[in-house]
């Protein structure tokens, strides 16, 4: 199920955390500083699971938030690395898991510490850090919604 959102209207900017969102099919979020930047091409939206945040944080010894992997939705019970070249679905709303969203170097810095290095953060958070995915229809997202996963036989 979705956990919390969040979004940034710009790259630098903190994010906020809204209760529901719109998508846009090939755009993403509204409002979001990625709508519409890679194209219906490309992945629009990210997905992150609470539970490796919650991980990470025993593992580490950290206190990192929700927020702190800058991803768009953070969920809760869904294997996210198994939607991974798959159609799914959350409410009326479609997706397709692209790729995983693998930990990058300003990733690593972000969360970096006196007790944990960059290089550290990034091996920790490598096949952990959550999904890309496309937007493929348009509609609302709000926190508690459910996943489900498409079989490839009814799109």
């Amino acid at each position: 199920m979705i956990q919390a959102i969040f979004v940034a209207k710009k790259s630098a900017q903190s994010q906020v955390e809204i209760d529901a969102v719109k998508v846009d099919m090939g755009k993403g979020i509204v409002g979001d500083r990625y709508y519409g930047k890679k194209g219906s091409d490309g992945p629009n939206i990210t997905f992150v699971e609470s539970e490796e945040i919650a991980a990470f944080n025993a593992n580490f010894g950290q206190n990192i938030g929700l927020s702190a992997t800058r991803r768009n939705i953070v969920t809760q019970g869904v294997r996210l690395n198994q939607l991974v070249g798959q159609e799914f679905s959350i409410g009326d709303v479609r997706f397709y898991g692209v790729e995983l969203c693998e930990p990058c170097a300003s990733f690593g810095k972000s969360l970096a510490n006196d007790s944990i290095s960059s290089p550290q953060v990034v091996r920790a958070w490598l096949r952990r850090g959550g999904l890309r995915a496309n937007v493929l229809s348009t509609g609302i997202l709000r926190t508690g919604m459910q996943f489900n996963l498409i079989p490839r036989n009814s799109k």
